[in-house]
């Protein structure tokens, strides 16, 4: 018998006969199919195979007898049907109307392969026996290959062909159906397999690890295509890698699945944004298409199912994990990057927001909660080389403090996890969680200059409000500090100490709302020992540095917090008779003591820092000496100012006496030339506007003609400003007649001549904004002064001290005598200003007679110097 003539009677066979004669006759058939030449006959084979022989094929024998033997003929099929596919659709057009039939048969063709897979796998479905995953070793092979093939034709339909997709969509339409049936009946027979570790083979736990990878494959393929065939492929693999978790959770390919859950919530998150961003536009924005909002629902939805099933999946197989934590804190920063109050968020209308955050930091406070007691997670967010964008910061932010905000309720392991940093050498390093947050806190420079609002608490029954970057991290880490055991207190105080010792103003600020918070909360033995270091290290310092203004403040605080008898010990160590304390008196506020000993520190203080100064003057009056006198003066300055009028009389003559013998000591050339001597004036001129009701007049005329020659040789801006205070002070001085050079009614009116001035002042007056920025341009000017702040305090953080516990004075360096070109330039610039002061001089009237003669002398020394140089050139 032919083998036409064969397969025609197997044609006409009833169910009957094919029962009876099916392992007779199989062999024959499979060899005529596989000897098949055209892919008509073979689908026609094929097709008489599944419809006739299969259904008496038992579960036992179909993977060797039937499967193994005609499935791979059939992806081989496929693939050529595909091939040809991608060679005709280069050129198709509408005129070539036999090329579109051509492909549309292959299409056809495709469609019938996957229809005849369809039936076998309905087929095996129906078997009421336990069925293992070697009975489904070939179709599942094949399935998975036909299945990715099929998606990623019809996922790159439009780019393949091109402008003609129109011709071939309901086609195109038809063979996605078909696989999309396929995949669904597919998962079903899939999720029948029993795999026990007790009776499954290694080949049987092997086949069901492939079945993973490839929905996996699958999974990536559709991400764009179909949400409802995305979700549910998504939903089956979830399933399968739990319900045989005991054989299979070593084997899983847990990265990939991870990092698809990942792309997939970040994909649909973006787009989420984007479809909102578009219906705000002004043209859409009260008609928006309907269209557009279902499609933003819909994302909203596929976000929140991915990002739950990734939690789910965490909860299951958290152990197999280590890997795949940083993609996990990745995905966390990436969102909330773009969430407000984010800087890099994009601006949304209110309601497009509030329908995200229904969804998004609910699904990652439960993706933290999961991964806080696991070890490799709490390494990779508090690494100690973590390099984020400065993007990505302020998102770190906002998880060190969600985590913060969940330790109290963990256990003390997982507390000490996450506060105690790494404890040994072995250990991958990471630092505790106190100073990872001063770490970031102080890179959110956009955000602490934006009023950027977080989310408050409810207190007294009041209505949630929202709170500044700043207040939220304060009240928080404040409360953080409530609850945790004294243990981590060593830990918290380094973390403190750093802060306030770093260059970054705000964050020293915010640890030393902390300390103080501390300091209140703690025992007064604890705040006396807080105040007692805090003093050791200001006074450890080395001329005016950003340190030495951070302790002072802080200093200054906690002293107010100190109890009565710790204060008294604490004047007795740094008792105000000794110069060597007058730098840490100068720092602190007396009315932070208590009133019994605020008089008799004070006169201490002054007595002590008057001495000095008169030291100075009586002595060598060394310029080397000078700062331990700017020291005393301002110790007196800080006293003038605490207790003002409260001074006794003899207290005040004799500070006024010794400014006057200070002031006699100052010369025009060392003002100009010698930082030291700068300093000294500008102290002065605080100290006499500070006392300027009992200063005498004289002193006063002295020091208004010493600036008003000063000014225009263009003096430091330190300089200007303490001057500017101390002719603010004079005022309302009233000055006798022969001393009083001008009047400010007549002054004001001629430096407001100018029109553009005159505009200028009184807008400043009325505080008048002059400049209104948008809301994009003022986001594009922080994110470029971000890139500039970070460079300057990265810059500082590498100069300052490898030990910021121990501040020591900066050693001298040895002077060096300048070289001949510094010399000349020294000597010269001393005769300009000179000679500018003089300039000055001669402008006012009357000129002394012997002026005359002096400035011809000088004039003949300048050119005999200028011919005798001339003469050795």
């Amino acid at each position: 018998m032919s083998q036409n003539s064969l397969i025609e009677e197997v044609c006409n066979w009833n169910e009957e006969m094919c029962r009876k004669k099916v392992k007779l006759i199989l062999p024959e058939c499979i060899c005529i199919y596989q000897c098949s030449k055209s892919g008509s006959e073979q689908l026609r084979v094929l097709k008489i195979l599944t419809d006739k022989i299969l259904p008496h094929i038992s579960l036992s024998e179909i993977e060797q007898t039937f499967s193994s033997q005609v499935l791979p003929k059939a992806m081989t099929l496929f693939d050529e049907l595909a091939k040809e596919l991608s060679q005709h659709a280069e050129g198709l057009s509408s005129q070539s109307t036999d090329l579109q039939a051509a492909l549309r048969d292959t299409i056809q063709s495709q469609i019938q392969i996957l229809e005849i897979l369809m039936n076998l796998v309905h087929h095996m479905c129906k078997f009421e026996e336990v069925l293992v995953s070697e009975n489904i070793r070939s179709l599942s092979l094949v399935v998975f290959h036909i299945l990715k093939n099929t998606f990623c034709h019809c996922k790159d339909s439009e780019t393949l062909y091109s402008g003609c997709w129109h011709l071939v969509a309901h086609m195109l339409q038809s063979l996605f159906k078909e696989a999309y049936s396929l995949q669904k009946q597919f998962m079903v027979l899939l999720d029948r397999i029993v795999l026990e570790s007790a009776t499954s083979t290694e080949n049987d736990i092997a086949s069901m690890v492939t079945v993973v990878h490839s929905v996996l494959e699958i999974c990536s393929v559709i991400s764009k295509m179909d949400h409802a065939l995305h979700a549910n492929t998504w939903k089956f693999l979830i399933k399968i890698s739990v319900k045989h978790r005991t054989v299979l959770e070593s084997k899983l390919p847990h990265d990939g699945i991870v990092g698809g859950l990942c792309e997939d919530i970040l994909y649909s998150f973006n787009l989420c944004l984007h479809l909102a961003e578009q219906m705000n536009q002004p043209a859409l924005v009260g008609n928006a298409n309907g269209t557009d909002c279902k499609l933003f629902e819909k994302t909203m939805k596929l976000c929140r199912f991915f990002t739950s099933t990734l939690v789910h999946y965490i909860k299951e197989f958290i152990d197999f994990l280590s890997t795949s934590c940083r993609l996990l804190h990745h995905l966390y920063l990436q969102m909330y990057c773009k969430f407000p109050p984010s800087l890099y968020a994009p601006i949304l209308p209110d309601g497009s927001y509030d329908q995200i955050a229904c969804i998004v930091p609910v699904a990652l406070d439960a993706l933290v909660s999961q991964l806080m007691s696991y070890r490799p997670f709490v390494e990779i967010v508090l690494q100690d080389n973590l390099d984020l964008c400065s993007e990505l910061t302020f998102p770190q932010c906002l998880l060190l403090m969600n985590i913060m905000d969940k330790l109290p309720s963990q256990s003390e392991e997982v507390q000490s996890l996450w506060c105690s940093g790494a404890q040994f050498s072995e250990e991958n390093s990471r630092l505790p969680l106190f100073y990872a947050l001063f770490l970031n806190f102080q890179r959110c420079y956009a955000e602490l200059s934006l009023p950027v609002q977080l989310p408050g608490v409810m207190s007294k029954g009041q209505a949630q409000k929202t709170v500044s970057l700043y207040e939220y991290m304060c009240t928080h880490l404040c409360s953080f500090v409530t609850s945790i055991p004294a243990s981590y207190f060593p830990k918290l105080e380094y973390s403190l100490l750093e802060a306030v010792l770093g260059p970054h103003m705000l964050t020293s600020l915010l640890a030393s709302d902390i300390w103080c918070f501390l300091a209140r909360y703690g025992s007064a033995e604890l705040c006396a020992h807080h105040v007692s270091i805090i003093a050791d290290l200001v006074k450890s310092c080395s001329g005016d540095c950003y340190q030495l203004s951070h302790l002072s403040s802080l200093l200054r605080r906690l002293l107010f917090l100190m109890a009565a008898e710790h204060q008294v010990i604490f004047v007795k160590r740094f008792s105000p008779t000794e110069a060597s304390n007058l730098l840490l008196w100068r720092q602190v506020s007396i009315k932070a003591l208590a009133l019994k000993l605020q008089n008799s520190v004070a006169s201490d203080i002054i007595r002590t820092a008057i001495y000095q100064c008169r030291s100075w003057q009586n002595g060598k009056r060394s310029l080397g000496e000078l700062e331990q006198v700017n020291i005393a003066l301002a110790a007196i300055l800080a006293m003038c100012c605490a207790q003002g009028e409260g001074l006794t009389s003899e207290m005040q003559l004799a500070i006024t006496e010794t400014l006057g013998q200070m002031w006699m000591s100052l010369s025009m050339e060392q003002v100009l030339s010698q930082c030291c001597v700068q300093q000294t004036l500008t102290l002065l001129l605080s100290l006499v506007a500070s006392l300027i009701r009992v200063v005498s007049a004289t002193l006063i005329a002295q020091m208004v003609l010493f600036i008003s020659f000063l000014l225009p040789l263009n003096p430091p801006d330190h300089v200007r400003l303490a001057a500017l205070d101390f002719l603010g002070s004079i005022g309302k001085t009233i000055m006798s007649t022969e001393v009083q050079e001008t009047y400010h009614e007549e002054i004001v009116p001629q430096s407001l001549e100018s029109g553009n001035t005159k505009d200028r002042v009184v807008g400043f007056l009325n505080k008048a904004i002059t400049t209104v920025e948008s809301k994009e341009l003022r986001m594009e000017r922080l994110k470029q002064e971000n890139t500039v702040l970070e460079a300057y305090f990265s810059n500082l953080s590498q100069c300052s001290m490898s030990d910021p516990t121990i501040i020591q004075p900066r050693a001298k360096r040895a002077r060096k005598e300048p070289p001949e070109e510094e010399q000349y330039e020294t000597a010269l610039k001393a005769a300009e200003n000179a000679f500018k002061i003089l300039q000055t001089l001669l402008k006012q009237e009357p000129t002394p007679d012997w002026v005359t003669v002096r400035l011809q002398a000088l004039e003949e020394t300048i050119i005999t110097l200028n011919n005798w140089r001339k003469g050795h050139i």
